[in-house]
């Protein structure tokens, strides 16, 4: 048995971020059911690339072990689904902007009338309140608003995009946090409750280090101005062939370690220091070093070492590294057609109910049919509404 196995969750959810905190859940056990617009896909059902039956890798990916149904929601009839549905389905996830699912009729309190436990969680930009609930973004804009752009990137250079969506991404993983902690207290009271998770709190919460000298000595963070952004010799270094190394032993017996290997004792009592003339000294030190030899030199030579040094890796790489292989971070999962797709796995590993992998994200509607029937609608009802457009039923 899995983890999550009895929860029953309806995603109204697209792109990036409540679906990632979906599949968790799908992961876990949870029986996620997509509800999709049958005219307009989710942009990720169409980001290349795709694979040999139209496929997207990111669709397949983020969308895992969740069934399909497509459902026009601004007909009386998708309503009529979704509300027999949430008699059943006691967990919502939507990502509309604030008040879309009331107008539609199928809002938190329209639904808690017909299912009093039932869980709702909203992911939004920027909550349910506020003078920007209403407003549009992404993941850097609500980077940019937390304040962690602002010291991204180099002193000289301003702020750089961040290669992952931190913001979406957590936003997602504390949705699922926010369900699951709604679900105890349910367990415990009856009763359900509203979820409401934005992806601007989620980034501003990251600054777990930067935010308590900044809120409570007013020491602002700023590029390379701190221990973890490149203030110190906590960086990266080119190496003679164009790679890099990641340097990172803050603690004495780690750089001490490091400085030994590169010939350079002197560095030790300098590495405490964080005046700008010390670490000027470290740091150029250390890049006139690491720069004399390759990228495998140097990693033959740190590896049975612990100096909190590693080489910085394509993603290529990583998937090939001992460490990930070992634990299992790359999985295959069934697309539905005889093949399979490479996915990262969940990084939650538990002893008693694993993870499943059952199947890739599937075709739009795919289980429109089956869920209908399984929920008392005729045969007849399911071809009037697809002949209507109302539904699209593979």
């Amino acid at each position: 048995m899995t983890a999550l196995t009895g929860l029953k969750v309806l995603d109204f959810s697209g792109l990036l971020p409540a679906p990632f905190g979906t599949r968790i859940l799908a992961d876990l056990g949870a029986d996620v059911l997509r509800v999709e617009a049958p005219t307009r896909p989710d942009m990720v059902r169409v980001m290349p690339p795709f694979d040999n039956n139209g496929l997207s890798a990111a669709h397949g990916a983020l969308n895992r072990n969740k069934q399909s149904i497509a459902i026009d929601l601004k007909t009386p009839e998708g309503i009529e689904i979704i509300k027999a549905l949430v008699k059943d389905y006691d967990i919502v996830v939507e990502q509309f902007r604030p008040n879309v699912m009331t107008r539609l009729g199928i809002g938190y309190e329209q639904l808690k009338a017909i299912n009093p436990k039932l869980i709702y969680c909203a992911v939004t930009g920027y909550g349910q309140d506020g003078v920007y609930k209403n407003r549009a973004g992404h993941d850097l804009n609500y980077l940019a608003i937390a304040g962690v752009l602002d010291y991204t990137g180099r002193a000289n250079a301003g702020p750089v995009p961040l290669p992952i969506q931190a913001a979406d991404v957590t936003g997602g993983m504390y949705a699922v946090i926010g369900i699951l902690s709604a679900v105890i207290h349910r367990q415990h009271t009856g009763q359900g409750q509203f979820v409401d998770i934005s992806l601007t709190d989620a980034a501003f919460s990251l600054q777990a280090l930067t935010a308590p000298p900044a809120l409570m000595a007013n020491i602002q963070p700023k590029p390379e101005t701190d221990t973890l952004n490149g203030g110190t010799f906590y960086d990266c270094y080119q190496t003679a062939d164009g790679r890099y190394l990641s340097i990172a032993g803050l603690e004495p017996q780690f750089f001490m370690a490091f400085a030994q290997s590169i010939h350079r004792p002197d560095l030790i009592p300098l590495s405490i220091r964080q005046d700008e003339e010390a670490v000027t000294i470290v740091k150029t030190a250390i890049r006139e070093a690491i720069i004399t030899k390759t990228f495998a030199e140097w990693q033959a030579i740190f590896a049975p070492i612990e100096a909190c040094v590693e080489p910085v890796l394509s993603f290529a790489e990583a998937c090939e590294h001992p460490q990930l292989q070992a634990r299992q971070m790359v999985v295959n999962v069934p697309n539905g057609y005889g093949q399979q797709q490479k996915q990262i796995a969940t990084p939650i590993v538990l002893s008693e109910s694993p993870a499943r992998y059952e199947m890739a994200g599937c075709q739009l509607g795919a289980h429109t049919q089956e869920i209908l029937s399984k929920y008392g609608f005729t045969q007849q009802q399911i071809k009037d509404w697809q002949q209507k457009g109302i539904i699209v039923a593979e």
